[in-house]
């Protein structure tokens, strides 16, 4: 009997869908030029032992699972740790992307180093990288790696084979777009192998326990390359951000099965790998520049973590007939608003300035709460004038300039006066208790325009 040729489908290489005909434009993500043509061979037919009915799984009522707390691997890199929620889960399949040459294989090979060291062999695959060059890695790194074992292979049953035989604690493939499958019939990183292997490593994790760490590449939007089905398969989403001027490095929780999202871990970046940053609220601090004109210290909130940050601003006379907006760390579509409220509601010109405000360190700050501390720092450089070395802003701004509450703002302000602050200016809603704030005076403010009557007269 002769089998069936390959047909071929079209596509997209951002999220997967698929389509019997190529498309200019993809009708569920919208972007264009992403459909590439791959052969996909019809699946051999596959028969289940004993009838038709054998080993298929049968719905039961919820009160009669049983279910046994996760085993978690505890680890010394307690901001690894918390990002993760609380350890590794055996079992459990994470991602983890970035910009090239951000320190996801460096982050990775020193967590695949502690493990090994703490609980048993740990497996890494490189799909990039010779065992040389991860030795070379390794070397600058201080990690012997006694129990470390490494392997340069593309082919994922082979590693799947390896990896089934060693049983080891902990399994990392660096990277999932290097890796492929002889059965998929298209080049590796594209749409089918990646799909494809992440199934095939979720399957393997799932059924041995072996906690597997996948490195994902990014695009040039930033968002993991593939399809975003990738993301579906997995356990957790890591995203490693930073500047490349920058040393600190934030590790950011996208998604989390088994803990909170928008959990960060901060590190830094040093010739001998990545270091945990042991105060991530004062890490973006620098003593001497907060009481300069135009810098405001805003209390961000990334998870469940108090992070401080300071917003510079610097307010000049327009040198031509359009003045420049310019942001670092804050959406630009939210400066507009800003500087719109600021010219309607409190009466500052700024329509003859140009206008540059940074998040200092490398931060990107995109909850609305940081839009006091902002517009406050912009007057503060448009009057020349400082707010003070000690005193912090929380606050959104709506467009008729009131002030509104923010969430958790009680522990914003506890972290802010272990911190030394002894002033902060907060929605006049805000309900905070008076209990380990007793040193800190808290002005409690309804609008944009009395806040800089406050600050500024």
């Amino acid at each position: 009997m002769k089998t069936r040729p390959p047909r071929s489908l079209f596509a997209c290489q951002e999220c997967g869908n698929q389509s019997a005909k190529w498309l200019g434009r993809c009708p569920e993500c919208g972007n264009w030029n992403t459909y590439v043509e791959e052969a996909v061979r019809a699946p051999a037919p596959r028969s289940r032992p004993g009838g038709r009915t054998a080993g298929v799984a049968r719905p039961l009522p919820l009160s009669e699972v049983q279910f046994a707390s996760a085993n978690r691997l505890p680890l010394r890199m307690r901001e690894l740790h918390q990002v993760l929620g609380g350890g590794i889960v055996p079992g459990s399949l994470v991602l983890v992307g970035g910009d090239p040459g951000i320190g996801k294989s460096t982050l990775l090979l020193q967590l695949a180093d502690e493990v090994a060291r703490t609980f048993g062999p740990v497996v890494y695959v490189s799909g990039e990288e010779s065992v040389q060059q991860l030795k070379l890695r390794a070397q600058r790194l201080g990690i012997p790696g006694d129990r470390l074992l490494v392997l340069a292979e593309n082919d994922l049953e082979s590693i799947i084979e390896q990896v089934m035989q060693l049983r080891p604690m902990l399994a990392v493939i660096d990277s999932i777009q290097a890796v492929y499958l002889e059965g998929v019939s298209s080049a590796p990183g594209s749409v089918s192998q990646v799909r494809e292997c992440a199934g095939r490593l979720m399957l393997m994790a799932k059924s041995t326990h072996i906690p597997t760490f996948l490195v994902g590449h990014v695009n040039k939007e930033g968002a993991i390359a593939g399809p975003r089905v990738l993301e579906h398969v997995v356990d957790t989403v890591l995203y490693l951000e930073g500047e490349r001027h920058h040393s600190f490095r934030i590790l950011r929780s996208q998604k989390n099965r088994f803990g909170s999202t928008d959990e960060i871990g901060i590190f830094e970046m040093l010739d001998s790998g990545m270091r945990e940053v042991r105060d991530p609220a004062r890490a973006f601090l620098q003593d001497g520049s907060l009481g300069a004109t135009g810098n405001v210290v805003h209390v961000a909130l990334e998870g469940t973590r108090p992070l401080l940050v300071e917003l510079q601003s610097l307010v000049s006379p327009t040198a031509f007939g359009l003045p420049r907006r310019s942001a670092n760390g804050v959406e630009l579509n939210r400066l507009h608003m800003l500087l719109a409220i600021l010219e309607k509601r409190a009466r500052i010109g700024l329509g003859e300035h140009d206008v540059f405000v940074n998040a200092a360190g490398g931060v990107r700050l995109g909850e609305p709460a940081a839009d006091l501390a902002l517009a406050l720092a912009i007057a503060s450089n448009r009057k020349d004038r400082p707010v003070g070395a000690d005193t912090v802003a929380v606050g959104e701004l709506g467009l008729s300039g009131e002030i509104r509450r923010v969430p958790q703002l009680e522990r914003r302000l506890l972290e802010a006066s272990r911190l030394g602050f002894r002033r902060a200016l907060i929605p006049a809603q805000g309900e905070v208790r008076a209990e380990g704030l007793s040193g800190m005076r808290l002005h409690r403010l309804e609008s944009i325009s009395a806040a800089i009557e406050l600050c500024f007269n």
